[in-house]
């Protein structure tokens, strides 16, 4: 692959709702510019960006794939983005490192919810924006609506620059009204035509929207539109390019990704428009500073993205300054390691092109790295460090469990998945033992764990995660715990009296009141230590007790047989003896809950987590047009609440789940939940 200077490089990232053309335009491209000899499909398995088998199990994205597309003496680095909301976090890695985005759309559906979230991720980071609407031969398939709809939903900015001429359900050319020409595609072959009649209606009214947006490039431009002269097609193309990089205008492009019409015309949009890596938004350090591109600059990269398997991991990265090679050694920022490149490669799918060196602005990946993940800088001193992704929250969580006794290849499977997949987390929940996975969504786990089989073999089940409750006690007691053991020789005596009654801490308050002496001292801490043992199972289902307060008041010991074991034990007996008639009860876990949603949902929303037994507390306007509702709900029905939520909304719906406090379950709920822990403990004692 050629070495391109960066002028001549274009970095943009393909968004938008699952199944709604990314992989198929990225495919044109590749195909049109014979980086590929054959128009690969989705439903055939044999794409170039969905290499995966689990994207071709499935038929969509489910990771951020590179195509570098060479075109007209340039080189466009196409980020294939997944649409799935389950595999956002892989649009986040794709945005950090794109100098563009074009949001997909297909004719026939137009604008839909990930239309809109591309949109506002892409204003979010301040990149331009670009629209394509593809899929032009379906039944009903109509560009100028779609292209209406999206001036009506994202303001003026929204342009057509290219748009199809329709023969019946086939795309006849595409006029580009900045040039003033039409283009029509037969395979390889793309050959200027005659702009047809029936299409200079469109031409001048998307004309006319173009020249409004594109005079604000410049007061010339300005000053030449209110005097009503025409611009030229050169000044067009300036006061577009201008009007792009500025976020003024958002060009909108169409065409059919399978017959290849309109992709070229979108290359030489992307190529007149986009900004290259050194007209790019400057990027940010850790500590919130500037940092501009510097192409004669120390050599330093940024990785955005890691692949792992079984035999290692990948490493892409943008060069943020200078050249570098794979004769280079480079210091992580965050761990201070040396880390020698070796060979460095250009990516297109899965295939890897060894290249002596990747210069600033460009993308590039490097295998075997050792102490270097997702985010990390690399650089000559390893002073250099640039701000890391925002990564959305994980909100759907399971409980994992390896088939055959496979723990530890699950877990070290799990530890690789968690190096090339920032949004998701593993953890053991220190109540339950339960090994807990977390991710996006139910999909997202249902990839990561076919990724275990498939990568690690490994197979696993999910269940649901069990809920960490805590057991009280309501009122005040009093017990006697004696433990006395004679067997022949020194024997073992230990008599306390001990005082319960709910305290105020989550964790036991231990104090005595004794007098004259009837309890040595030197045994306080074994009676406290005994009630430490036995307050980690309660009586009702026995999951630990909290707020305890426990008095040691009285008891009598034996100048022989006395022993710290034995007033632990005596300690254990007063608590079986008075738990259970302190009126216990089972507590049970509840968070603060923020649900952002549009308007039109909040009824539902509200109506749903009341039957969860939340406690709305408010609303709140958001962002962008969206609600906050703040509620407060317990964990034990909030298991699901990713999924019916996205149901509920559409996939609009987001929400913050975080603990706040245990507060007393009801009757029935405590009823369930003591009925179920007698249920495993039966389990437990047949195994």
């Amino acid at each position: 692959m050629a070495v391109y200077s960066i002028e001549k490089l274009r970095n943009i990232a393909l968004l938008g709702h699952v199944g709604d053309g990314k992989t198929a335009l990225t495919e044109s491209m590749l195909y049109l510019t014979k980086a590929t000899d054959r128009l690969g499909k989705a439903s055939d398995g044999n794409t170039v960006c969905d290499f995966d088998p689990e994207e071709i199990k499935r038929q969509f994205s489910i990771s951020t794939a590179i195509a570098p597309v060479e075109y007209n003496g340039h080189k466009i680095n196409v980020l294939d983005c997944p649409g799935f909301f389950d595999f956002v976090g892989e649009v986040h890695e794709a945005i950090r490192v794109a100098d563009a985005g074009c949001i997909v759309v297909t004719a026939k559906g137009g604008v839909n919810v990930g239309c809109e979230k591309s949109f506002r991720m892409l204003t979010k980071a301040g990149l331009p924006k670009f629209f394509y609407i593809g899929k032009m031969d379906e039944e009903h398939a109509d560009f100028h609506k779609v292209a209406a709809d999206l001036r009506e939903k994202f303001g003026i900015s929204v342009c057509p620059v290219v748009f199809p001429v329709m023969n019946g359900n086939k795309v006849d050319c595409v006029v580009d009204i900045i040039s003033g020409k039409a283009y029509k595609t037969d395979g390889l072959k793309t050959t200027e035509v005659a702009i047809p009649d029936s299409a200079m209606d469109y031409v001048e009214e998307y004309k006319a929207l173009i020249s409004e947006n594109a005079a604000e490039a410049s007061e010339e431009l300005m000053e030449k539109f209110f005097e009503g002269e025409e611009f030229t097609a050169e000044e067009l193309l300036m006061g577009v390019s201008a009007g792009v990089k500025s976020g003024s205008i958002c060009p909108v492009f169409g065409g059919c990704a399978y017959t290849g019409a309109g992709t070229t015309a979108l290359m030489d949009g992307i190529i007149n428009y986009a900004p290259n890596p050194a007209e790019g938004q400057n990027d940010m350090t850790a500590e919130g500073e500037e940092f501009k591109l510097d192409v004669n600059g120390a050599p330093a990269l940024y990785v955005f993205k890691n692949v792992a398997d079984q035999y290692g991991r990948l490493s892409y990265f943008r060069v943020v300054s200078g050249t570098v090679d794979g004769n280079m050694i480079l210091v992580n920022n965050r761990s201070g390691a040396k880390e020698k490149l070796g060979h460095v490669y250009m990516i297109r799918g899965k295939k890897s092109i060894e290249v002596d060196s990747i210069g600033a602005g460009d993308i590039g990946a490097v295998s075997k790295l050792t102490d270097t993940t997702t985010c990390d800088t690399l650089s000559e001193n390893g002073a250099l460090e640039l701000a890391r992704v925002e990564f959305p929250r994980v909100c759907y969580s399971r409980a994992i469990f390896a088939k055959g006794g496979s723990e530890d290849k699950m877990s070290t499977g799990l530890a690789r998945l968690r190096d090339e997949d920032p949004c998701m987390t593993t953890e053991i929940n220190s109540d339950t033992h339960e090994q807990i996975i977390s991710g996006m969504g139910d999909m997202h786990l249902e990839v990561i764990c076919s990724k275990l089989k498939a990568k690690f073999g490994v197979e696993v089940t999910t269940e649901e995660p069990r809920i960490a409750y805590r057991e009280k006690i309501r009122k005040k007691v009093q017990a006697q715990g004696r433990h006395k053991k004679q067997s022949g020789g020194s024997g073992q005596f230990g008599d306390v009296w001990i005082e319960f009654e709910p305290g105020e801490e989550l964790d036991l308050e231990f104090g005595e009141r004794i007098f004259g002496g009837s309890v040595p001292r030197q045994y306080f801490p074994s009676v406290e230590k005994g009630l430490r043992d036995s307050i980690k199972k309660g009586v009702l289902a026995g999951y630990p007790v909290v707020q305890l307060k426990a008095t040691l008041y009285d008891g009598s010991y034996h100048p022989v047989d006395s022993k710290d074991i034995a007033f632990q034990m005596a300690a254990r007996i007063a608590y079986k003896k008075a738990i259970p008639e302190a009126n216990p009860v089972i507590l049970e876990p509840y968070g603060t809950l923020k649900v952002y949603v549009p308007d039109e949902y909040m009824g539902d929303i509200i109506g749903d987590l009341n039957k969860r037994r939340g406690r709305v507390m408010g609303m709140n306007p958001a962002e962008e047009g969206m609600q906050v509702i703040e509620a407060e709900v317990p964990f034990s029905e909030m298991s699901t609440y990713a999924i019916d939520l996205r149901s509920m909304t559409r996939g609009w719906g987001t929400f913050e789940l975080d603990f706040v406090r245990y507060e007393e379950t009801p009757p029935t709920t405590q009823a369930a939940i003591i009925e179920e822990a007698k249920a495993r403990m039966e389990e437990d004692d047949d195994e």
